[in-house]
């Protein structure tokens, strides 16, 4: 299947560069909050990532100013006047939370590239991702219980499973925002780099990550995933089906002969 080739004033857009793919969230004037359109294009392109199989990678980066803004509250303000919230939020949050899965899901690593700003279900995005870079000037807002809601958008899954329920609390309910340096010691964002900087680190990261071959990234990331939540036994079970699928490709065997041909 080919790519879908992004027009420019598409609500997101796609690029990819050899095994780097790269999703543009490309709503700057609304600070690339989440509507209806930009979450159905997020499901297209990461449904098309996922099936891409020379993909290693996926970086998510935010046009103009800020990240992300979080869920669009215009639309959300208007379905909550108008009685409409059940019908309009759930259809958001259905290809929003499909794309949050395959991202989740998808034998590839993510890393998401934050500048600006981040709140709400953008917070949650720079979060769900399996890694973060951001800009040292970056600044996180939980924003979800100033307005009297909860976490959406798979903002629990990635900070819970990062922080722990404690940590996670504090984060939602106590903290107006916190900076990059903050979300970098509570292990959430893996760098920080100055703003001038983020585009070309997030490029040599990315780059790192994709030199790991494909089999090694999707055991990783299916077996860190399952961790937390699967009996000793079975994930036991798991890294042995992995790592003898993956010592089954030309990767391993062409790596290890290299590594014993140089400890002799």
């Amino acid at each position: 299947m080919p790519a879908p080739v992004s027009k420019p004033d598409d609500p997101a857009l796609l690029r990819i560069d050899g095994p780097i793919a790269t999703i543009t969230l490309n709503r700057p004037t609304a600070f690339n909050s989440i509507n209806l359109p930009i979450a159905q294009k997020l499901e297209q392109l990461a449904a098309y990532i996922e099936g891409d199989d020379a993909i290693r990678v996926l970086v998510i980066e935010g046009e103009g100013r800020a990240f992300s803004a979080g869920g669009d509250l215009q639309t959300i303000g208007a379905a909550a006047e108008a009685g409409t919230v059940t019908p309009v939020v759930g259809e958001l949050l259905k290809h929003y939370h499909a794309f949050i899965e395959i991202v989740r899901r998808m034998p590839k690593i993510s890393l998401s590239s934050v500048h600006g700003s981040a709140a709400g279900a953008g917070m949650g995005l720079a979060f769900v991702t399996d890694l973060c870079i951001a800009a040292d000037d970056a600044k996180f807002t939980p924003a979800y219980a100033k307005i009297g809601v909860s976490p959406d958008g798979g903002s629990t899954v990635g900070i819970v499973g990062t922080v722990g329920s404690r940590r996670a609390l504090q984060i939602f309910l106590a903290e107006d925002n916190f900076t990059a340096q903050q979300a970098y010691e509570w292990g959430l964002v893996a760098k920080t780099v100055p703003a001038a900087e983020l585009k070309a680190a997030t490029r040599q990261l990315a780059e790192r990550l994709a030199q790991n071959p494909p089999a090694a990234i999707a055991g990783t990331k299916s077996l860190v995933h399952a961790a937390t939540t699967t009996p000793v036994k079975q994930q036991l079970d798991a890294e042995e089906h992995k790592i003898i699928m993956a010592m089954n490709t030309e990767a391993f065997r062409t790596a290890v002969k290299k590594f014993t041909s140089k400890s002799k």
